[in-house]
């Protein structure tokens, strides 16, 4: 069955949330104080893990602004704190037809509440009496003359007596009746929940404050254990050890020690190698357990008895140290992963309510344990978590996002505040820019990650290298011949000064970079501190003089010179007695580069012409792409070297 959706009521802050759809994924997205972990502990009190006993305390969680009118507030003597709606799937639907038939309920979605002063949870489940009554009445083979002591029967308890009440039952009509008083108060609605709620999920629930022991006295903990005052810390230890396969009195039993030990290692070793194939921080750890006897120098407990000591190994500088001095997002998602494999093992059927995961992460790790969520967690589990970071927002499922709100309005006549508390939108246009910042970030971020870039970037220096580019391909495709692939993005980097800091912003985004750069020779020595860097792949920077034939190039020279003198004229429209020529472009400056002698002959230009400027020629040829349909040597020349552009760039894709 799946849980579709809830409603949080009179709990801590949250006096009405609102009835919040969940999905298979639900991310409750709000600032601090905002409610978010108010929300979950509710959740987690109408079906705890077996593993994790929680109630709710009147006490402490009723909301201290109310506490004094509770009888007002609540006639009927209970205050309801968690309500939920869930839907049947197959399996659970043949159960109840296993024992009651096909039609003993009318519909596949029933409510389950629970609050405080309830005396156990609440079902709300729509069964046809009638049919459950027909079916075992059918399965027991009852003729006509045994079924009429139950004509208008309505329902399991009044079937009970009436059958309880013949002096002479036929052994039909005993063995119905021994039927139905199997049912808890021979009712038929308690018969079915009984079967459902033997299969409804759990709720596992962990935040980033638990975090495995570092070092565990085994003789402490098993009177602590005893006792029932075992701390969060020591609970994972106990949880990884039962997914190792162990416990407490084997390890503190010396005959089996070392073999043991080894089965710890086993089960490190493991949750280990699973981390690393979504931490990609340090592969350089390693998670080592030592048993040994209490060391008298060391502080009580663990000068005595038997001790645990969990210690992180790098294998990089060859040390270990303690798990409580190592990474605090490493340690958590160990003890996280540690607790989870135990709760495979022992519950499979449960929601996962996680509550500000991984927040002593980097960013980048918490989008390493946010794809650690979807591609472990959700294929059979539900999970709930709550996060203000915006790494941890789920950009490709915004569907699932919810938003936390702590609610405060003021009163426009007395300027006092009226607390609303808690509320859960699913439409963002309904919260404050304080609660709407992590999502603002997440969708800031995403944008930066993709906005003109793709899976292969194409770094080019300015706009009119992208359409000259994108023009000169189009013309090769329209011949047959080799343009740019389609799997290139062309992107404007700004300059050479440019462009080592966008590929660290954006080449750990697993983007395949590869750069055509402007020539100058003022720019060489920038171009080699770049590639000294190691930023981009070997081979992948390229300037415009590679294919040209010059010391000095830009994406310019690529075109013949006539050519080129066209797109200027056609840009332009200089006076007759002004018209750029070849000849005259190439006098203007002494210098390699095209644009630099056009810039140098436009200086010479009437007041009348338009300020030269490097974009306009490019949008004329992207407007009048046919000049280079034509079968000039120029035009041959130029598309030739656009050609071998092409190749080069080409040859880099796998």
């Amino acid at each position: 069955m799946r849980l579709l959706k809830a409603q949080v009521q009179n709990y801590r802050s949250v006096e009405d949330s609102g009835v919040f759809d969940i999905g298979d994924l639900t991310s409750l997205v709000g600032k601090n104080e905002a409610g978010k972990t108010a929300i979950l502990s509710a959740l987690r009190a109408l079906r705890p893990s077996e593993s994790q006993a929680f109630e709710i305390d009147e006490t402490i969680d009723y909301p201290r602004r109310f506490s004094t009118r509770f009888d007002e507030r609540h006639p009927d003597g209970e205050a309801e704190v968690i309500r939920t709606w869930w839907k049947l799937d197959a399996a659970d639907l043949a159960a109840v037809e296993n024992r009651f038939g096909p039609k003993a309920l009318r519909s596949d979605i029933f409510e389950v509440h629970y609050g405080f002063r309830y005396k156990g949870r609440q079902w709300e489940i729509d069964v046809d009496h009638a049919k459950c009554l027909e079916y075992l009445v059918s399965s027991h083979s009852l003729d006509a003359t045994d079924r009429n002591i139950l004509h208008n029967v309505p329902d399991g308890p009044k079937a009970a007596a009436a059958l309880g009440g013949l002096a002479q039952p036929s052994a039909k009509q005993t063995a119905l009746l021994e039927d139905i008083k199997k049912l808890r108060k021979s009712s038929f609605s308690l018969g079915i929940i009984d079967i459902l709620e033997a299969r409804q999920p759990r709720f596992f629930f962990t935040s980033h404050f638990e975090r495995m022991s570092g070092m565990v006295s085994l003789n402490q903990l098993q009177k602590d254990k005893e006792q029932g005052k075992v701390d969060i810390g020591d609970k994972i230890f106990l949880s990884f050890l039962e997914y190792a396969g162990t416990t407490l009195d084997e390890l503190i039993s010396a005959d089996r020690r070392e073999a043991l030990k080894a089965k710890c290692e086993a089960a490190s070793n493991e949750i280990t190698e699973e981390i690393f194939q979504f931490w990609s921080q340090n592969n350089a750890l390693e998670v080592v357990i030592e048993i040994d006897s209490g060391k008298p120098s060391d502080p009580p407990p663990f000068n005595q008895g038997v001790v645990a000591d969990i210690r992180i190994r790098n294998t990089n500088h060859k040390a270990t140290l303690p798990l409580s001095e190592r990474s605090a997002g490493f340690v958590w998602f160990f003890s996280f992963l540690a607790q989870f494999k135990q709760l495979k093992k022992t519950e499979r059927n449960a929601i996962i309510l996680l509550d500000e995961p991984g927040l002593t992460l980097h960013g980048k790790a918490q989008g390493d344990l946010l794809r650690y969520i979807v591609e472990r967690l959700l294929p059979d589990h539900q999970v709930i978590f709550t996060t203000h970071s915006p790494f941890m927002v789920p950009m490709d499922r915004l569907a699932d996002v919810r938003i936390v709100e702590d609610v405060i309005l003021f009163n426009q006549r007395t300027g006092r505040p009226e607390l609303k508390g808690t509320k859960i939108h699913s439409d963002v246009l309904e919260v404050s820019d304080d609660t709407l910042f992590p999502l603002q970030g997440a969708l800031g971020y995403e944008i930066t990650q993709s906005m003109f870039i793709g899976s292969h970037t194409w770094l080019v220096e300015g706009p009119s290298d992208i359409l000259y580019l994108q023009t000169l391909s189009q013309a090769l495709h329209r011949r047959n011949r080799e343009g740019m692939d389609r799997r290139w993005t062309l992107c404007p980097s700004g300059g050479i000064d440019k462009i080592a800091p966008f590929v660290r912003l954006f080449g750990g985004n697993h983007i395949d970079i590869a750069v055509l750069s402007d020539v100058a020779n003022t720019d060489r020595k920038k171009i080699e501190a770049v590639k000294k860097e190691q930023i981009l792949k070997a081979g992948r920077f390229f300037t415009a003089a590679d294919f040209v034939g010059q010391q000095e190039a830009d994406v310019e020279d690529i075109f013949d010179p006539e050519l080129f003198s066209e797109i200027l004229n056609g840009a332009y429209k200089p006076p007759v007695d002004k018209t750029v020529s070849k000849e005259s472009l190439l006098a203007a400056a002494d210098t390699e580069r095209i644009i630099k002698k056009a810039e140098a002959l436009f200086k010479l230009m009437p007041a009348d012409v338009a300020e030269f400027d490097h974009f306009a020629p490019a949008r004329w040829l992207l407007e009048n792409p046919d000049v280079l349909d034509r079968d000039s040597k120029a035009v041959l020349d130029t598309l030739d070297r656009a050609e071998a552009v092409f190749n080069k760039f080409n040859s880099l894709l796998s």
